[in-house]
């Protein structure tokens, strides 16, 4: 530890370890595998940064937030540490060249999503990486019980027969029963949790039931200085919003996956600089958003689980000083949250009806389509069969879980290629440049099923191949598409279905129905303990928090609504009982008039008080 802390001072400026590091940092020094809890803002980074630095070798950081890969880049770079990112944007040459850097340019650090690690590619590097730690960020992920399971981190359990290194996770966010499947799913060796409490003792928590949502939206944002995150949960709802409050004189904007990348980049960057000061978000926003001084975190729907709005409300004063989570909800919220059990998990007929019309769709025989690579327009598709958006999206999500696809948003897409003529007729098409009929030699000879289906191509490969630049053999592919010999799909982004096997037969797809039915009652739970949270009025806020989270020995904040509610009643029936202690005689009339005083300053629920006090 004398050499941790030093780490500590000289790069980050510290001389002493938040509750917890400390542990964590030694145990992870000592060659253990550890999972650590930390609630938003308790300096996770320092968890896994501080032991990599102290040992020889380089950090592999799994983490899905291309956001907080670039940000801590960009801060451990600032403090004179080597690191690096690969993230989606990148080209197979600029991830080659990272991946070469990281194995032998020195870096201490490498940040990578969970889909990279089964890559051919990744894969090559991995006996070359000297890696001294595998630290899996956000490790809920990777539990099917957690509230935001991402089938591609199981690939980290995969990759510890090949990598001796011992594992720091670190997630903000677990039940008891997620830490446990975390630490099953990551093959710990040994069972090592460490946590704190997951107090936030700056962080007062207020639910408010009403029917005006926006106009208390503008009186938080009137009476609370300082920056704000505010949550709905449809697109068109965030720029309704947004425009409500600028109307109402609040620097606003809004921010969803609708959105394309740059305007999403310029939006957050221009929020945590300050020169918007309400975000208006779908939950697109936030992860790995390291903004200290969020003064409050509105949500005008309810979230779907404890779990995440524990994470988002967390985002709310992270420097220590005092911060609201509020909570806006009426009772249209509870039967919207109800509904969405059926909309969330479809009939599994449905599902499997969903797998059949996706391959009739893109027109795959039966027995062939394994690792197509489909570029997938979900509007599109739903309009085609007359189906629901939600429904299918949630059929898509249970079809890539039970590992029968891929399913990704608005992620890069390769070139595609086609040959259109058969082989024969091949023969018989005069192409006017010698290098077109190269191209289709290379294509024909490298990519099986050309003839049959789109295949993505390797520009750099082809170009290489060819020995011409990357921009001269789009042309080449541009101009053999005029030519009629290949249908040609650029690269771009786009939403992509992956087949993992061929197109199987009705009737032959395994949706696992055991694990269909676990995963329907979990969700049913963590909604109605969302409702139970909304609804609840006599115990406090964060104590409910805890206790979810399976921590039974925490105490009542004195912040919240509930507890404020308390402290108020409190209050006002010992005033009470001095006017009658003092007035002996009065009458009730004589109570109601000392209630509804201005001058007194007693609160609108004094006589309910006082009839609590009769009753008793």
């Amino acid at each position: 530890m004398p050499q941790a802390l030093e780490i500590l001072r000289r790069y980050w400026g510290y001389d002493s370890f938040r509750p917890m590091q400390e542990e964590i940092i030694t145990a992870a020094l000592q060659g253990r595998d550890v999972l650590a809890l930390l609630p938003t803002g308790g300096g996770k980074s320092v968890c896994f940064q501080v032991p990599s630095m102290a040992k020889d070798g380089i950090a592999l950081v799994i983490t899905p937030l291309v956001a907080l890969m670039k940000d801590q880049v960009q801060n451990l770079e600032a403090r004179g540490i080597k690191a690096l990112a690969i993230h989606a944007g990148m080209a197979r040459h600029q991830v080659d060249l990272a991946l070469n850097n990281a194995a032998y340019g020195g870096y201490k650090f490498l940040y990578v999503s969970p889909e990279r690690l089964s890559t051919s590619l990744f894969q090559s590097y991995l006996d070359v990486l000297d890696i001294n730690f595998i630290v899996v960020d956000e490790a809920h992920c990777i539990s099917q019980w957690g509230y935001d399971f991402r089938p591609d981190y199981l690939q980290v359990g995969r990759i510890r027969d090949r990598v001796p290194a011992p594992v720091i996770a670190l997630t903000a966010t677990a039940t008891p029963q997620v830490a446990e499947d975390i630490m099953d799913k990551l093959a710990f060796r040994e069972r090592l949790l460490l946590k704190t409490g997951f107090e936030r003792e700056n962080l007062s928590y207020v639910v408010r039931h009403c029917d005006d949502k926006r106009g208390q939206l503008l009186d938080v944002c009137r009476g609370v200085p300082g920056s704000g995150i505010v949550y709905l949960r449809s697109r068109k709802g965030c720029e309704e919003t947004a425009a409500f409050l600028e109307a109402g004189g609040v620097s606003a904007s809004f921010y969803h996956a609708g959105l394309d990348s740059l305007t999403r980049s310029s939006r957050q960057a221009a929020w945590k600089q300050g020169s918007i000061r309400v975000m208006v978000c779908t939950n697109a926003f936030g992860m790995g958003i390291d903004k200290p001084d969020v003064r409050f975190v509105l949500h005008m729907d309810i979230p779907d689980s404890p779990e995440a709005y524990f994470q988002e409300s967390g985002r709310a004063g992270r420097d220590g000083k005092p911060s609201y989570a509020v909570l806006l909800w009426n009772s249209n919220d509870i039967r919207r949250l109800r509904s969405l059990e059926s909309l969330s998990f479809p009939s599994l007929g449905y599902i499997e009806d969903i797998y059949q019309k996706l391959n009739i769709f893109f027109q795959i025989p039966y027995d062939q389509g394994k690792m197509r690579q489909l570029r997938f327009d979900l509007s599109e598709f739903c309009r085609n069969y007359g189906l629901s958006r939600a429904a299918v999206h949630n059929a898509l999500q249970y079809l890539e879980r039970s590992d029968h696809i891929s399913y990704a948003e608005d992620a890069d897409i390769a070139v595609q290629v086609r040959i259109v003529p058969d082989r024969q007729a091949l023969y018989d098409i005069t192409l006017p440049d010698k290098r077109m009929d190269a191209l289709l030699e290379l294509l024909m000879r490298g990519y099986p099923g050309i003839f049959s289906f789109l295949v993505a191509v390797r520009e750099e490969d082809l170009a290489g191949r060819l020995s011409v630049s990357v921009p001269e053999l789009r042309e080449l592919l541009y101009r053999l598409s005029l030519e009629h010999v290949i249908k040609y799909v650029p690269a771009g982004r786009s939403d992509v279905v992956t087949l993992h096997h061929d197109h199987l037969q009705p009737g032959n797809l395994d949706l696992r129905p055991e694990e269909y039915k676990s995963l329907k009652d979990r969700f049913i739970a963590r909604t109605e303990a969302m409702i139970g949270y909304v609804q609840e009025e006599g115990q406090c806020r964060s104590r409910f928090l805890l206790e979810y989270f399976g921590q039974n020995d925490g105490t009542d904040c004195g912040r919240c609504d509930v507890c404020r509610s308390r402290r108020s009643s409190a209050d006002v029936r010992a005033r009470l009982q001095a006017f009658l202690d003092s007035h002996q005689g009065a009458t009730a009339r004589d109570v109601r008039a000392f209630c509804s005083d201005p001058s007194n300053g007693m609160p609108k629920e004094s006589m309910e008080v006082y009839r609590s006090m009769l009753d008793e």
